[in-house]
């Protein structure tokens, strides 16, 4: 076996990727404190052709050098957007048509591989802080929360692990098949 470079992986460039068919899908960040964990967030959102990456509250936005030391420049491939408070941008969102679901553990939450998309649909997930996770008051303005099933001693994993966790799950449903 021999490792392909660059050139023979075909990726898009960067305008290409602006361009490019979307996963009908929105990350949402709810105060999320580590710059390197939004911009882990952003690199896999790019990996996996995201919709945009929404960054509430206290969580920081491009440009900025500890984001770019994990994104790698997909903060400049990924829209973005911020807003001041996350239960405004679920408010948007589900005013845009997106089915929002909390990723948390909460009484009812539905586990990430018994989860089903609606074909067409069109869908966000809201991660939350690294400590406080999803804020009680977005999590009841979503139509559910998923959670990821774990069997050790720790209640949770880390967010930009968890969102990486989520965003390949999902591809398995919301990729359009021409990109699989």
């Amino acid at each position: 076996m021999r490792k392909l470079n660059v050139e023979e992986m075909g990726r898009l460039s960067a305008e290409e990727f602006r361009e490019a068919e979307k996963m009908p899908l929105v990350v949402v960040l709810d105060n999320v404190r580590s710059l390197y964990n939004v911009g882990s967030v952003f690199r896999t959102a790019d990996a996996y052709r995201v919709e945009r990456v929404v960054l509430c509250g206290i969580t920081a936005t491009p440009p900025d050098a500890e984001i770019h030391k994990t994104a790698l420049g997909a903060e400049f491939t990924v829209d973005w957007v911020h807003y001041k408070d996350t239960t405004e941008a679920v408010r948007c969102l589900k005013a845009e048509g997106y089915h929002v679901y909390a990723v948390e553990q909460t009484e009812g939450s539905v586990m990430l591989g018994d989860f089903h998309a609606e074909e067409g649909g069109r869908y966000a997930v809201i991660l939350g802080n690294e400590v406080k996770g999803v804020k009680q008051e977005a999590i009841d303005l979503c139509e559910g929360c998923i959670e990821l099933p774990q069997y050790g001693t720790k209640h949770s994993l880390n967010v930009s692990v968890t969102a990486g966790i989520v965003m390949w799950e999902l591809s398995k449903q919301l990729l359009p098949h021409s990109l699989r």
